[in-house]
């Protein structure tokens, strides 16, 4: 494009008719980019000063100057003009009327599950213990080798163990959160008291009272002197703290491969007897393996299903209703309106 006045003059009236144009910001930021832009015709003009010749450069710089700023001018009082029409639209449009009664807003609320989990975790807070935690991505080995679970345990099957691919990986979907115990007594010198809540994998079918994913709570105590006393004392204060004063609890000779002697836990709620988990002495060969000195020191450990928890104190029959997430069964629990 060649520097002329007649160009300017081009320039100018079509920047101005086209921003008179704008009936919307919108269109104004559109104007804006193709008449006052870097890549706009009086933008081109002035980028052409160069190549005038000195004598010319100050005149026509001039009049391009001129030029820029009446579309600068006009450009300003249409965005200032289409800025108050769009303010008087919204006022118009978004109206609230103030006397139609309000409306009940839906509020968040932690599942019940989630709930339960932290009641326990407060409790055991409480009188001193700790929470651990761990991976859900779990080695075999403190799976199942470091509990005295041996190579050919049946909880060691395809059938019940979720195993992570390639299978040299020897990693597996946690079977339970004992390995948490197992990684505390080999970071941490007795005395221990930790619990450890988190979900767990087996492979079972989702049915009424079970399902592939659950949690669990565990406890662990490592100390000198601990003896099934103390776990039958701890099991009694936990259950009355999870299903009231008049619950108690009994212990039923077990078996399980990381504790000896091993116990199952029934609670006595709403008049009768209902299993509740397991429990027993450590294993000394798990403190072994944990290069604890059994000549020094024992534990206990227990552990309890969360949702088994849940099931029997709220009444629930159907595993369904806790893990398919309809809001109505948090609802009912007063949790979130």
């Amino acid at each position: 494009m060649s520097l002329s006045t007649s160009a300017i003059d081009d320039a100018l009236k079509s920047a101005v008719a086209a921003i008179k144009g704008a009936r919307t910001l919108d269109e104004l930021k559109a104007v804006k980019i193709e008449h006052v832009g870097d890549k706009s015709p009086i933008s081109k003009l002035n980028q052409s000063l160069g190549k005038l010749e000195p004598s010319d450069r100050a005149e026509f710089g001039k009049i391009l100057g001129q030029a820029k700023a009446e579309i600068g001018a006009g450009f300003a009082e249409q965005q200032s003009k289409l800025e108050v029409e769009r303010d008087a639209k919204v006022l118009l449009e978004e109206v609230v009327d103030v006397t139609l009664p309000a409306s009940n807003a839906h509020v968040g609320g932690l599942h019940p599950l989630t709930v339960i989990k932290n009641e326990v975790s407060d409790y055991f807070l409480s009188l001193g213990y700790s929470i651990a935690e761990g991976p859900e991505l779990e080695a075999g080995w403190l799976n199942f080798d470091s509990l005295n679970i041996p190579a050919d345990h049946p909880a060691r099957t395809m059938q019940d163990t979720f195993f992570i691919e390639p299978l040299e990986s020897g990693l597996v979907l946690r079977t339970h959160t004992s390995p948490v115990q197992m990684r505390t007594m080999l970071t941490q010198e007795p005395p221990i008291f930790i619990v450890s809540p988190g979900r767990t994998f087996r492979a079972d079918e989702l049915d009424v009272t079970h399902s592939p994913v659950f949690s669990q709570v565990e406890g662990l105590v490592v100390d000198k002197g601990i003896t099934m006393a103390h776990l039958k004392g701890t099991l009694d204060d936990f259950a009355m703290k999870m299903f009231g004063p008049s619950a108690i609890t009994r212990l039923r000779p077990s078996f399980f491969p990381f504790t000896e002697p091993s116990a199952e836990v029934d609670v006595w709620f709403n008049n009768r007897w209902i299993e509740w988990g397991g429990c027993g002495m450590v294993n000394p060969r798990v403190l072994e393996t944990a290069g604890i000195d059994t000549n020094v020191y024992s534990g206990f450990a227990f552990g309890m299903g969360l949702e088994r928890t849940l099931m029997v104190r709220q009444g629930i029959k159907d595993m369904h209703d806790i893990v398919e997430g309809d809001i109505r069964f948090s609802r009912s629990f007063g949790l979130g309106l």
